[in-house]
């Protein structure tokens, strides 16, 4: 396990709207080291780097057209190297993110592949035997390539799967995962890792990770392949690490993964705590909500058995969203999202804050795709660093922008916000420090809920000798907890204690010092 995990805090750049440092109206490399030591300052010392290869940028650049180039756009290979030396002068680390399982179809191991004379390319990817054959029960590109066969696709058309094999075959054409030509697309994958790994790379969030072998519903077979690649890193690059989109911590880090992310899951409980919205209703009930409607037995109930079967080998992470993710600011205000850090951040696991969530970001509401982007496209505009010319992010005219920046009379941006005391980013930079000055807040430090009951407000969990308690409600609320110590930290009026009894103030938070049991 790399150690600098362990006090690990993340801060996801998605660099096409980071920062532009050539006036083309688009993110770049140059643009995310020159910002490295704003992310430093804020408390972050990891960046999780959305996809800077090469691609024809169908699907944002997770459609990827050549893993061991950058794409153009965003600048050098060198570019990113430097990047990597910088952040490292700084005590940071950076993963890039890592497509395993589709590739773009312009990619040269795709073009060989549908070539109609076989070659050592053609089982690289999922075909069919035939241009008239494609089950329904699979997803296929149908007649577009020279070869008398369908591809399949992991998601875009624009995206063939690379060909791990099936677990349970039932069609003539369908590959084992130990077939050779199977296996050298492990080994394909194994090389990519490396070459990046070699060039200053600190590991790499890992994009879909359950979608490498086909009819593998426990995904038996591929967490084979994980397991195999976590070897390979043990071994030659212990502190590199791997983290999954999985959103099933009890398969991913069994499977060899560091730490895995829990997704927002319509349903599910981390989407309960942040973006639970009633459609019948139009209600907002989700927990960190001041409206007081939400419900955190439900998240725990799923969080806890997650935990105690996972907690010693790796990490749960948080996310206060991410690319594909609404922004977290959507159904919640400034006060509302000073609560909602103060939990994610003082909670178990490997932390990940999306970049401009800083300072409440607002999802753009009707924009038009750009890139795949779809209803995802209003949380990757341009990040607002000042008030001046498209919010800092570039010289370019605003029609050259990749996406307009927030036109809104009351957008945020970064320097007001580092001016004022009471701002949401200081607010994160004190919760930041918060974390890796205590260490029972750190990823593995012990965890253990006080008072978590259904529809109750507040919640009381420990982290060792830290005792914290969470009012994200309007109203005041009360909890059973042990005699609490010195506060070291709070948000809203201070709670009171009296008889084995703590009063919450509304919307508050607050971490006391206290011996663990």
């Amino acid at each position: 396990m790399p150690q600098w995990l362990e006090d690990a805090i993340f801060y996801e750049i998605y660099p096409q709207t980071f920062f532009d440092t050539n006036a083309d109206g688009i993110g770049d490399l140059n643009g995310v080291t020159a910002k490295l030591s704003y992310v430093k300052d804020l408390g972050f010392n990891a960046i999780w780097l959305n996809p800077c290869f090469d691609s024809p940028f169908l699907d944002a650049g997770y459609d990827v057209r050549d893993y061991k180039l950058v794409a153009p756009r965003y600048g050098t290979n060198e570019d990113l190297y430097n990047c990597f030396a910088k952040a490292h002068e700084l005590g940071m680390h950076i993963l890039l993110d890592l497509v395993p399982g589709h590739t773009s179809y312009q990619h040269a191991w795709f073009r060989e592949s549908a070539k109609a004379e076989p070659n050592a390319y053609s089982n690289r990817y999922i075909w069919t035997d035939s241009a008239w054959n494609a089950p329904a029960r699979y997803r296929f590109v149908v007649g577009m390539a020279d070869r008398d066969a369908n591809s399949m696709i992991n998601f875009f058309s624009s995206q063939p799967a690379l060909n791990y094999g099936f677990h349970e075959m039932d069609e003539p054409w369908q590959l084992p995962p130990t077939h050779p030509d199977c296996i050298a697309t492990k080994e394909a994958l194994k090389d990519i890792m490396t070459f990046w790994l070699d060039h200053g790379c600190d590991g790499f969030r890992v994009d879909m990770a359950d979608s490498l072998v086909k009819n593998d519903d426990k995904k038996t077979e591929t967490a084979k392949i994980w397991r195999s690649i976590r070897a390979m890193l043990d071994e030659k690059y212990p502190e590199a690490a791997i983290i999954s989109e999985w959103s099933c911590p009890q398969r991913s880090l069994k499977a060899g993964f560091h730490a895995d992310f829990y997704l927002d899951h319509e349903g599910h409980g981390y989407h309960s705590l942040f973006r639970n919205y009633d459609r019948k209703t139009k209600e907002n009930k989700n927990f960190f909500s001041k409206a007081g409607k939400g419900d955190a037995f439900f998240f725990f109930s799923e969080y806890l058995k997650d935990y105690e079967k996972t907690k010693d080998i790796g990490y749960i992470s948080f996310i206060t969203g991410n690319h594909d993710t609404p922004r977290i600011s959507r159904l919640l205000d400034p006060s509302e999202l000073k609560i909602s850090y103060a939990f994610l951040l003082t909670m178990p696991g490997v932390p990940f804050l999306y970049y401009g969530d800083e300072i409440g970001m607002k999802f753009v509401e009707g924009l038009n795709s750009r890139e795949g982007g779809y209803s995802r496209t209003g949380t990757r505009t341009p990040m607002q660093w000042n008030s001046g010319r498209n919010k800092g992010f570039s010289e370019a005219a605003p029609d050259l922008l990749y996406l307009p920046v927030d036109g809104s009379k009351d957008a945020p941006d970064a320097q007001s916000q580092a001016e004022d005391p009471d701002s949401l980013l200081n607010t994160v930079k004190r919760l930041t420090a918060l974390r890796h000055e205590q260490p029972d807040l750190h990823g593995n430090g012990p965890f253990e809920t006080v008072y978590v009951k259904k529809n109750t407000y507040p919640i009381v969990y420990r982290r060792g000798s830290l005792l914290i308690a969470v009012n994200p409600s309007a109203k005041s609320a009360d909890a059973p907890a042990d005699a609490a110590g010195e506060m070291l930290f709070s948000i809203g009026d201070a709670p009171v204690y009296r008889g084995g009894i703590l009063s919450m103030a509304p919307q508050s938070f607050a971490v006391y010092t206290q011996k663990a049991k």
